[in-house]
């Protein structure tokens, strides 16, 4: 598989960075994963738009213009026979002097690889089990509105509720508000409409959670961003996931505690879902 690493197409045994990056040593950096189809990377200019609010943030410059970068992109697709993977961007601000200072840290590395998608069956799609996480997200940190790869909080997270034979955590705020999962945004309806926890919970702006207000819009299914807790999220008539990998993904069991899926909103949106990839993504 090829890597394109700072301008070049290399193979995978020849992408390499220093051990000085300071992604590697601190999670200095943004990132984005993008689903492709046909060829063509889904919601381009979303990712786009957050990685450029991330690294305006961080104070990172971004190597490449928007227009270079995604025919860059374009290319590694083509180069590695994968019409239908997943894009992975990742810009870290590069190598500085010892320390946490970003002093000197010039010249930032950014490195785009493709991934195998996940087989989607329409007749048979992935549901998950959540078990709440012990860790908390605070509400309040500015970190939250970007995708930085600091994610040592998601990964025990996701470590701890695997040992519980779940799929992903549910992670709470330091409020003990429900937020998102350790890797996607989290929705619930009460039969009639659509709900998800406000951003200033400490939810990522998923790309993907912006969908579902465009989709909710267009079948005429209200969307309101509210707090929620557990308790009430478990009582709820149906919870699904999003993230760019798999779309929309129910949520069958929270805490071995049964979802009720009761509520035809769900499938509706999943249909129209997968209908705006395929129509975004035509060749």
């Amino acid at each position: 598989m090829m890597v394109f690493l700072n301008g070049e197409f290399v193979t995978e045994a020849e992408a390499k960075v220093s051990v000085f990056d300071r992604s590697f040593l601190y999670g200095d950096a943004l990132f984005e994963t993008m689903l492709v189809q046909n060829g063509k990377v889904f919601r381009w200019r979303k990712h786009w738009s957050r990685l450029e609010k991330g690294a305006d943030f961080l104070k990172i410059t971004i190597p490449f213009a928007e227009e270079e970068l995604l025919a860059r992109a374009q290319e590694l697709i083509t180069q590695n026979e994968q019409p239908d993977c997943l894009l992975r961007l990742h810009l870290s601000r590069g190598v500085g002097t010892r320390g946490y200072s970003p002093k000197g840290a010039d010249t930032p590395v950014l490195i785009m690889s493709t991934h195998p998608a996940p087989v989607i069956d329409p007749q048979n799609p992935p549901s998950w089990k959540l078990a709440t996480s012990s860790l908390r997200i605070q509400a309040d940190s500015p970190l939250n509105r970007s995708k930085h790869a600091n994610r040592l909080l998601q990964v025990l997270a996701k470590a701890e509720v695997e040992a519980l034979k779940a799929d992903d955590a549910l992670l709470l705020s330091s409020e003990n508000s429900v937020v998102e999962t350790s890797s996607a945004n989290i929705f619930w309806t009460d039969g009639l409409g659509i709900f998800t926890p406000p951003l200033n919970t400490g939810a990522l702006d998923g790309v993907t959670r912006s969908m579902i207000f465009e989709l909710c819009q267009g079948l005429g299914i209200n969307a309101t961003e509210r707090p929620i807790t557990v308790q009430d999220l478990q009582q709820s008539q149906g919870v699904f996931a999003t993230l760019s990998s798999l779309g929309i993904v129910e949520v069958t069991e929270i805490d071995r505690n049964t979802i009720n899926r009761s509520s035809p909103i769900f499938e509706r949106l999943r249909a129209a879902y997968w209908e705006l990839v395929k129509r975004e993504t035509e060749v």
